[in-house]
């Protein structure tokens, strides 16, 4: 066989790995899609039994530190509300009870992408005028009424910090831009 020919076979088997590979990755966003749609209506069914709002769980969290992104989550079937602080350069995620706005733990976060999260919030939220709680409340306020707060998180745009804060509305998500400075 000739150096030709066992190049263009070559270059031939890349282009269809290439492919495949192409394939299999539309296939798993397809799928995560499938998995995001479902945590949705899970977080949907389950939020009604939270008896206090991201404001509450933002303002129960002060006492581990600054709040620098809040969630509503499902984990394992179960609701939770997870808001990560800053505290003398240390990440934490603070658990707060949906039930009673009370701090349920404090674990530390030291790996993973947890800890790249935590740096790029704590980064945007350095030179934010307002608090990320500040910024939910004026989002709420400046919208329809019955929605809900459900996930707030800093980050920097064009050099200026801007937190998304996704709200629930009707049973419908919706991310909403605040600017933080």
């Amino acid at each position: 066989m000739t150096r030709r020919k066992m190049l263009l076979m070559t270059a031939g088997a890349t282009v269809l790995g290439v492919a495949a590979l192409v394939g299999f990755a539309d296939h798993n966003a397809i799928f995560a899609n499938d998995d995001e749609d479902e945590s949705q209506e899970a977080l949907i069914k389950l939020l009604d039994t939270s008896k206090i709002n991201l404001q509450q769980g933002l303002a129960a969290s002060e006492q581990q530190g600054q709040p620098i992104s809040a969630k509503f989550e499902v984990d394992e079937g179960k609701l939770q509300l997870s808001v990560y602080t800053v505290k003398e350069g240390k990440f934490f995620e603070v658990l707060v009870d949906y039930t009673n706005g009370k701090v349920i733990k404090a674990e530390p976060i030291t790996e993973g992408d947890d800890l790249a999260a935590a740096n790029l919030q704590s980064a945007a939220m350095t030179n934010a005028k307002i608090t990320l709680k500040e910024a939910v409340d004026k989002t709420i306020t400046q919208s329809a009424k019955n929605i809900r707060a459900v996930r707030a998180v800093p980050s920097l745009k064009n050099g200026h910090p801007v937190a998304s804060i996704d709200v629930l509305n009707y049973n419908q998500f919706k991310a909403i831009q605040q600017p933080l400075d």
